[in-house]
């Protein structure tokens, strides 16, 4: 038997490479996706090792990432429940894809992940796996009654790790789950799950990574300009820059003006509702900037029905379902819907808020002769209006006569 685990080095990965050399007589591989968690991946390799990883590979899937992955979501505007920004959703398709590659490489029978029984990420690796690689076995941890009996709780992991000397960030102290990307920084469980806990208290600041609060951010307002094409940005302040240096640049802007922070209780496709804690200080500003370009150039009907579309998009992404035919379906939609969103966004960013201060684009259907109300001579006849409204107001009017309108 040869186990690819997909390996974070965080508490829960920690202990469960150890925990499977103990419980299984298999060959333990241990995978590490670099999806931007910078420092994270320091001593990755040799940690694992140590904990009982025959082999360990750390891939470069960055640009991948930000690519593939990223920006089509962000093509679609999808933001969960109007608030998240799915930093942790997206990233998992693609760690279960590289996994499953090498888990071929390493001619593995078997892939297993640290998801939680209880969360999201489960559904993501598990779905992902089904629809890319059905044939291998799966193990999950969380899901296996010896390993829950063992470790009831963080304090019995933490105490594990202790007791053969892994290191972990996390603490009795400073009990939650922190998971990194190029995307965002998420928080959960521990000292999180109280939704009344405020962790942005003066004594609780330390545990923002990726931005400063909106109160310590400076007192002078900074501008940004953002270029787009076919959706995509392209370039920060005239700066050409791949995807992941777009997400890097405003990342660093997005943070030093606090922007991104996001606290919200959440609803997960297992039924149960958790609060989450989030920092997305570039996705936030791309996403409000996105917003700005396609006001000028989407139409009116294609921009509403993709509107209609993304609460859907959003939940497929949340769900796990990055490999299923409708989100494929979808993303079709999506991207013939940006064929000429390309142009400028001008952006004002301060303590804590991102402010439009101007758009422009060849492709603008904005008609300002049209829009004018200083009787600028137009296309547009106001006389048309009369017999527009009448029309549409006709089965308000029947309404009115037949059945005795509306209740006042």
């Amino acid at each position: 038997m040869k186990i690819v685990l997909a390996y974070s080095g965080g508490l829960d990965t920690s202990v469960i490479v150890k925990w499977l050399g103990e419980t299984y007589d298999a060959t333990i591989i241990t995978f590490a996706a670099d999806i931007g968690q910078e420092e994270e991946l320091r001593g990755l390799s040799q940690k694992a090792r140590k904990t009982g990883a025959a082999r360990h590979y750390t891939l470069d899937l960055v640009e991948e990432f930000a690519r593939d992955f990223i920006y089509p979501m962000l093509r679609a505007n999808a933001v969960y429940e109007g608030q998240y920004y799915l930093g942790t959703s997206i990233a998992r398709p693609l760690i279960a894809k590289a996994q499953i590659g090498i888990a071929r490489q390493e001619k593995a029978d078997t892939v297993a992940h640290g998801a939680t029984g209880k969360g999201n990420d489960q559904c993501r690796f598990e779905f992902t796996y089904m629809a890319l690689a059905p044939e291998l076995a799966i193990i999950s941890p969380w899901k296996v009654d010896a390993f829950r009996a063992k470790f009831p709780g963080r304090a019995e992991m933490i105490a594990y790790c202790r007791k053969h000397r892994i290191p972990v960030e996390a603490s009795l102290k400073k009990p939650y789950s922190m998971d990194r990307n190029l995307l965002h920084i998420s928080y959960e469980a521990g000292i999180l799950e109280d939704p009344w806990f405020d962790p942005t208290t003066r004594a609780n600041k330390d545990m923002f990574k990726l931005s400063v609060s909106p109160e310590d951010a400076p007192d002078r307002p900074e501008y940004v300009e953002l270029d787009f094409l076919k959706g995509d940005c392209v370039a920060v302040n005239g700066r050409k820059l791949t995807p992941a240096g777009v997400l890097k640049a405003l990342n660093t802007l997005g943070g030093r003006h606090g922007i991104g922070r996001v606290d919200l209780v959440e609803n997960r496709f297992v039924g149960m509702k958790s609060r989450g804690v989030y920092e997305t200080p570039g996705g936030t500003i791309l996403v409000h900037a996105h917003r700005q370009i396609e006001s000028l150039t989407l139409d009116r009907e294609v921009m509403h029905l993709r509107d209609s579309l993304v609460p859907k998009y959003a939940e497929l992404v949340y769900y796990g379902f990055w490999f299923a035919p409708e989100r494929e379906c979808l993303q079709a939609f999506v991207d013939e819907s940006q064929r000429f969103v390309t142009g400028m966004v001008r952006l004002k960013l301060y303590k804590g808020n991102v402010i439009t201060c101007g758009r422009k684009s060849k492709y603008s259907l904005y008609d300002p002769q049209i829009a004018s109300m200083e009787g600028v001579r137009s296309s547009y006849n106001q006389n048309d209006a009369a017999g527009f409204i009448r029309i549409n107001g006709l089965r308000l009017r029947a309404r009115l006569a037949a059945q005795g309108g509306p209740k006042i």
